[in-house]
């Protein structure tokens, strides 16, 4: 069975969408599935294919040329050598023996490297090199750490249209070709949180200079294309922004309830004074969703019991997440039970040292906590709430 899509004349989605798959990266849960994005840009004297899809789906992208009855291709651009984007290369290169795997030096060095093609059948592309296929020009933009140093975004500018690798993508298992908005934030937010979001710095700049295109359809090489390139665009501003909310992140794990206890008051704790919570129970709470509700919050504050003098390894796993995804996030504090003693609070401030935050002193209970615990807990949430005025106060008074 073939799946083979217009998007404008000359133009197809050739792709694979991979219902089925529920990990990325032996890591990042796919709740929602994903797609490997392949497009065929076939000008009057070339054809183009724009990334190759993963080796597990190499035979619906070949059977879909095949059904097109495409003889040749030309180029076939790599815009990023992670296997997702290129696991078929190998297959491609046996069926157009003439073809050039074109990307940027790196890409070229990682393909070679990664044994998925051979270094004489490479064409190195620089930032603003031009395709010409014949009515169809491609232009090249350099784009490194969205999220690897080998990217390039292409941009055919004859159908405005940019084509993005991984930068404004999404996991998404879809029969739509076009977003849905409404169904396509919660996902596109949830890969920004677990992909981008270490590449704020690098993502504000491309934003910026992709500003200048005249864009009408963006499509990415996992989700569905952006009909309305402003929606995403938009959200990528405002995620990759150096704006908070008045919310706190509260990761957790408890043994014996009594962190829990602690944890469960604090909530309702802030709640009361109209700060937004996200609550994870890290024994069964899904990482993608802890990743996303890391993009916006103001504040993080770990719950974890002590184990073995220590930290209770999932709160120290929680920790480790949001030193590699380095969020915006300004605040941080820790929540406790311990009963002989222990470093549990050493642990986890020095796992985190990619996070410029101020730390709120932790409340720690010694066994299950005490009312003189409690109403340390309620001066924590008066302390956050304090911050999260002053700092909301001097992000509305700069706009």
């Amino acid at each position: 069975m073939t799946l083979i899509r217009e998007i404008k004349p000359g133009i197809l989605s050739i792709g694979a969408i991979d219902w089925d798959r529920r990990l990325f990266d032996a890591l990042i849960p796919l709740p929602d599935g994903t797609s490997y994005n392949s497009y065929l840009i076939q000008g009057k004297e070339k054809i183009a294919l724009i990334d190759a899809v993963d080796s597990t789906k190499a035979d619906a992208l070949i059977d879909n040329l095949n059904a097109l009855g495409i003889e040749k291709i030309d180029y076939i651009i790599a815009q990023h050598a992670e296997q997702d984007h290129s696991g078929s290369l190998g297959r491609l290169a046996e069926q157009y023996p003439d073809s050039k795997v074109a990307g940027s030096a790196r890409c070229l060095e990682l393909l070679v490297e990664f044994g998925l093609v051979d270094k004489e059948r490479t064409q190195e592309l620089k930032d603003g090199d031009t395709i010409d296929l014949g009515g169809k020009s491609l232009q090249i933009i350099s784009a490194p750490w969205v999220h690897w140093p080998d990217t390039i975004l292409t941009y055919l500018a004859a159908d405005r249209m940019l084509f993005s690798c991984d930068f404004l993508g999404s996991h998404l298992a879809t029969s739509d070709l076009y977003a849905d908005e409404a169904v396509v934030y919660r996902a596109a937010k949830r890969y920004y949180a677990e992909i981008m979001m270490p590449f704020r710095q690098h993502i504000k700049k491309h934003l910026e200079r992709i500003s200048s295109l005249d864009i009408d359809l963006i499509a990415p090489s996992h989700g569905p294309i952006y009909a309305r390139p402003e929606f995403i665009l938009k959200a990528y501003r405002e995620w990759s922004s150096d704006e908070v909310k008045n919310q706190v992140v509260l990761p957790f794990v408890s043994m014996h309830g009594s962190t829990k206890a602690m944890i469960d008051y604090f909530a309702d704790s802030l709640i009361t004074r109209g700060i937004e919570v996200k609550r994870f129970d890290l024994t069964n709470s899904d990482i993608g969703s802890l990743a996303e509700s890391l993009v916006d919050a103001a504040t993080v504050v770990i719950g974890t019991p002590t184990v073995l003098s220590g930290a209770h390894p999932l709160a120290l796993y929680a920790a480790i997440l949001a030193n590699a995804l380095r969020p915006k996030t300004r605040y941080a504090s820790i929540i406790g039970s311990f009963g002989w003693g222990g470093r549990m609070l050493e642990q986890i401030t020095q796992t985190m040292p990619n996070l410029k935050l101020q730390l709120f002193d932790p409340v720690i209970a010694k066994g299950y906590p005490k009312e003189a615990d409690f109403r340390r807990l309620d001066q924590l949430a008066d302390e956050i709430l304090a911050k999260h005025r002053e700092l909301i106060q001097s992000q509305n008074a700069a706009k």
